[in-house]
């Protein structure tokens, strides 16, 4: 038996053991981190040239501005920023308190409808609610094209077009089913216990909302404010269907009154004015941005 068990031993000692892959000298590893840096520096340089070029050709004669594709600059000029805020029929400002005036109420209707409908989702219990959900998410996939023409004969109608009501109001009714369905998986992450604990201590459904689920959806509910300021005060397609006068324009329908087919175009106004549009979205993302991870990156987990 001792002989056995050394024969076993010695057998097993006699196999060789597989090496662990040795990691790649330093040298390698460092070539290759250069090299995946000068490509991301590459590719963020072609990304943000559009940008660049704007900002500079903001500081040039419109006559200069197509003749020169390059970011130097070899005088800096103002008066397109002095000639584009004041040349529409209103100064510029008026338009950007229109857009925030938008965006307001829109961000105000998605984080109302959309964390109402998404809790009423996530966890109450009704008839076809599987069905009701489907639908929900197939709309997300649905055109904006297809439901425009029977919405602004419904605004038409109540005599609500050449106002701010068709851009803020379909956002009370829960219309951006992409919301609906992030603070779904947000709250479905929420352990149900909190719930319980909730309605032995005699609250309601709408307590439970409010008191509970709000506070602890700060994050989906930052995400889905965001997303909605930057969607909204980019959009140009809607209020250029139900806005008519120039009085009620918002930034990017204004921008627009810049360029003219028939005559000059004022492109370093444009350019200029584009320019004091994009601080606010700007300034939303610099500031927004741990939110808008934090939200993404939480939504959908247990």
């Amino acid at each position: 038996m001792t002989d056995l068990t050394a024969r076993t031993e010695l057998s097993e000692a006699s196999v060789p053991l597989p090496e662990a892959s040795a990691p790649p000298p330093r040298p390698r590893r460092l070539g290759r981190s250069i090299i995946k840096h000068v490509l991301l520096i590459i590719a963020s340089l072609v990304m943000i040239y559009p940008v660049l070029w704007m900002l500079v050709s903001s500081f040039r004669p419109t006559d200069v501005i197509f003749r020169e594709p390059g970011l130097w600059l070899n005088d800096l000029i103002i008066t397109n920023y002095t000639q584009g805020w004041n040349a529409l029929e209103s100064p510029f400002g008026h338009y950007m308190v229109n857009s925030a005036i938008v965006v307001i109420g829109a961000i105000i209707g998605n984080l109302l409808s959309c964390s109402l409908a998404a809790y009423a989702f996530a966890r109450l219990q009704f008839r076809l609610k599987g069905l009701w959900f489907s639908i929900m998410l197939v709309t997300i996939m649905l055109p904006i094209h297809v439901v425009l023409v029977p919405q602004y004969i419904i605004f038409n109608y109540l005599g609500w077009v050449d106002t701010f009501i068709p851009l803020i109001l379909p956002k009370f009714l829960a219309t951006d089913a992409f919301f609906v369905f992030l603070m779904v998986q947000f709250i479905r992450g929420i352990p149900r216990e909190l719930d319980e604990a909730a309605r032995i201590d005699g609250c309601g459904h709408w307590q439970i909302f409010s008191r509970m689920m709000l506070p602890l959806m700060t994050p989906a509910l930052a995400t889905t404010a965001i997303f909605t300021f930057i969607w909204t005060w980019s959009d140009f397609f809607t209020p250029l269907i139900y806005l008519t006068s120039p009085s009620s324009y918002t930034v990017p329908v204004a921008l627009r009154s810049f360029l003219d087919s028939t005559s000059g175009s004022n492109w370093g106004a444009m350019f200029a004015m584009s320019v004091i549009s994009l601080v606010p979205i700007f300034l939303a993302f610099l500031f927004g941005q741990r939110y808008l991870v934090k939200g993404i990156a939480t939504t959908g987990g247990k």
